[in-house]
């Protein structure tokens, strides 16, 4: 039981989100049944979107800030107040809402509202039935208001509106392994079960960050947040200076450092896993 508590609080939970429920009770939700004194999202969904939500656990939460920034993708439905061709109104979007844009967040939006910019990747109209209701697959930098893309070009075209939304992927993380609350309630009632929901947060860091692994530093003096000396760290000039990495020691996960521009020390802790 020792093993599973560790693992709640230092990992990563992909919940498939209902429509209806804020992402806040989500996550509430699952802080509770979890019994811990801290859980929080990786990026918001509106109560009427479904899909995507990684939840940080416990200790993972001081980690979210190097993952919610992450590309995210989604598929909805556009809907057009006139009708409209599907080749051409692909044409205008390719034009005006792809590659980097912007965008003003909403009145509702929980953030200051700058204009600021982000990137689309893609913006693919699918299909269309009767050429109002436009079936589309997106994927954003995150932090992109897919709403507000939709609202934008229907200031163009005589108006549109985005109809429905579900986010299928939130940086390394996908609908696929998405668990539902049913199937995530039932797991709280069986450790072996909610351990394979569970994924470990240095998993995901090292997908996400560069990776060093060390085998001679001093463990001890590194878990009491000591900064990593130039003189220790010979072999990773790659580095690039201000960008996090990892750090390894022996498969054993010490913590995210920042590279920095001084004579003697290489990087110092943002985090460590002590």
């Amino acid at each position: 039981m020792e093993e599973i508590n560790d693992l709640i609080n230092f990992s990563i939970i992909n919940i498939d989100k209902p429509a209806g429920p804020t992402s806040f009770s989500i996550t509430e939700f699952v802080r509770r049944e979890l019994k811990l004194k801290k859980a929080s999202h990786m990026g918001t969904l509106d109560p009427k979107v479904t899909g995507v939500l990684p939840i940080t656990l416990g200790r993972a939460c001081r980690l979210a800030q190097f993952l919610i920034s992450h590309d995210k993708t989604y598929v909805g439905i556009l809907h057009t107040h006139k009708e409209q061709d599907i080749k051409e109104l692909q044409k205008i979007i390719d034009k005006d809402f792809t590659g980097e844009i912007t965008q003003t967040p909403p009145h509702k939006s929980a953030v200051k509202r700058a204009p600021r910019k982000r990137t689309v990747y893609y913006f693919n109209l699918l299909e269309t039935s009767d050429s109002k209701d436009f079936l589309f697959e997106t994927k954003v930098e995150g932090g992109t208001y897919i709403r507000k893309i939709c609202s934008d070009l229907g200031e163009k075209i005589g108006g549109a509106h985005m109809d429905e939304l579900r986010r299928t992927e939130a940086g390394e993380f996908s609908e696929e392994t998405a668990i539902k609350l049913p199937e995530f309630e039932k797991a709280i009632k069986d450790p072996e079960l909610l351990k394979s929901y569970l994924v470990p947060a240095e998993d995901i860091i090292k997908k996400v960050l560069p990776v060093i692994e060390t085998k001679d530093l001093n463990l001890k003096s590194l878990l009491t947040g000591k900064p990593l000396l130039k003189n220790e760290m010979k072999d990773f000039k790659k580095i690039k200076e201000d960008s996090f990495f990892a750090l390894f020691q022996k498969k054993k996960f010490i913590g995210i450092y920042k590279k920095v521009k001084h004579k003697d020390i290489f990087a110092k802790p943002e985090f460590v896993y002590n």
